[in-house]
Parts: C-alpha cells; sequence; structure tokens
C-alpha cells in the first residue's frame, strides 16, 4: 500500500491522464492520502474527551455540525485555494515543499502519540473544554479541516478546473465526502470505538498511519525541490 500511495506524490497533482482506470487510481491514493491526513480515529478519544457527561443528543449534534462546517471549509479551499495560491505569487512546488515539511511533523506526532502542536495549542484546548459549543473550534477547525487536511486539498485540487475536468473534480470532492463520512461515524460511536480499542489501541492505529504519512511527506519535499531547482516535474 506504501507503493501505491507513494505514487499519488510522484503521479497525483499538475497532469492527470484520464482513463476511466487512471481515473480511479487517482481517487484512491487521494483518499489513502486524505484519510490519513484526517486521522479519524485520533478524533475519537478527542470527542469523547470534550463531550464526556453530555447527552447523547447533544453528541450527536456537535458531530454532525463539525462535519458540516469542516466540509464547507474544505470544498471552499478546494474551490478558490488555487487562485489565492496564484493572488499571493506561491508556486505549487513552494507549497509541496511547506506542505511536506508540516505532513512531516504532523506524521511524528501521529509516530509518537504525543498531542498535536501542529493543530492545538494547549491554550486552545483549554479554552475548547469551557465551550458549549465545540462543534467549530476546536472540532470542525483544527482537528477534522486542520493545516494538514487543507495543504493536502490545496495540493490535489489545484491543478483540476472543475470547468475542464469535472468528473475528476466530482470524484475528489465524494472522497472528502467519504472520508468525513467516515469520522462523522466514529464521533457517533465515539464511546464503542473506545471500550474497542482503547486509548492504546488508537494510538497503535495512528502510529502506524504516521509511518505511511512521513514517508509520504518526505516524497513531498523531494518532489517540490526537484521541480523547483531540478527544472524536472515530479510527474511521471
Amino acid at each position: 500500500m506504501l507503493r501505491l500511495v507513494r505514487g499519488a506524490f510522484k503521479a497525483g497533482f499538475p497532469a492527470y491522464r484520464f482513463s476511466g482506470r487512471v481515473m480511479l487510481e487517482q481517487l484512491l491514493k487521494f483518499f489513502i492520502v486524505f484519510f490519513v491526513v484526517v486521522e479519524p480515529l485520533s478524533l475519537v478519544p478527542v470527542f469523547s474527551s470534550l463531550t464526556a457527561g453530555a447527552s447523547e443528543g447533544y453528541r450527536r449534534v456537535m458531530a454532525f455540525k463539525a462535519v458540516v462546517i469542516a466540509g464547507v471549509i474544505l470544498v471552499l479551499f478546494a474551490l478558490g485555494g488555487a487562485h489565492f495560491l496564484n493572488v499571493m505569487g506561491i508556486s505549487i512546488e513552494a507549497f509541496r515543499i511547506f506542505g511536506g515539511l508540516l505532513l512531516f511533523l504532523i506524521a511524528l506526532e501521529m509516530v509518537f502519540a504525543r498531542e498535536s502542536g501542529t493543530r492545538t495549542s494547549s491554550e486552545e484546548r483549554a479554552e475548547s473544554a469551557r465551550r458549549a459549543d465545540i462543534s467549530v473550534f476546536p472540532l470542525a477547525f483544527p482537528l477534522i479541516a486542520g493545516p494538514g487536511a487543507l495543504v493536502t486539498i490545496l495540493l490535489w485540487f489545484g491543478p483540476v478546473h472543475i470547468a475542464e475536468r469535472p468528473l475528476l473534480f466530482i470524484g475528489l470532492v465524494a472522497c472528502v465526502a467519504l472520508v468525513l463520512a467516515v469520522t462523522l461515524v466514529l464521533m457517533l460511536l465515539s464511546s464503542s470505538v473506545m471500550r474497542a480499542l482503547g486509548v492504546t489501541g488508537a494510538n497503535v492505529a495512528n502510529r502506524l498511519f504516521g509511518v505511511i504519512l512521513g514517508a509520504l511527506a518526505v516524497q513531498f519535499v523531494i518532489d517540490g525541490l526537484r521541480a523547483s531547482f531540478g527544472g524536472v516535474s515530479p510527474v511521471g
């Protein structure tokens, strides 16, 4: 699987070939990368902690609102992120390098099972514990639609113009929706998941995902550097 996912960073960005098989491969690669970055399993203990002692109705409302708001944020980035980079004069290669470094930090946090400083600070976590409505902060942003997820969205959706490649764009949006649906289900079943896996089980799964993400992040930086200084596109 690692070889398949690594191909996403070497063949998944600016140039797409659109036979049905190739498009399905691209969508599968994006789904795996996006799933690893969002880390739905890591949200289960966080959601359980933030909603401890709350009613089932409150938990359902917070979970649904968080996923909907995160979805809106991600779609907005998918539609306008590339234009924003162009306006700011930021090349996609520069964003690849930054994205790789950021994802590498996230991977390290996953491997060592540390609290994510790339998503929330200690002050933000303390504030979230006092909030009655946790759907926007910290669930939707930055836990679901966090920096890593936004970077991934920009890099995959940036080269895809909806008017020119509507099927691929719709497919990528469907992958995002599927990951969000998995996240929603896990939050709704967080009590059962925690009983089945426990904190240790969730950390083991996240460590495995972190190893994959770390390798992807390194490849990400290599491709960005090669495209920037070597004059060779990482696509191929």
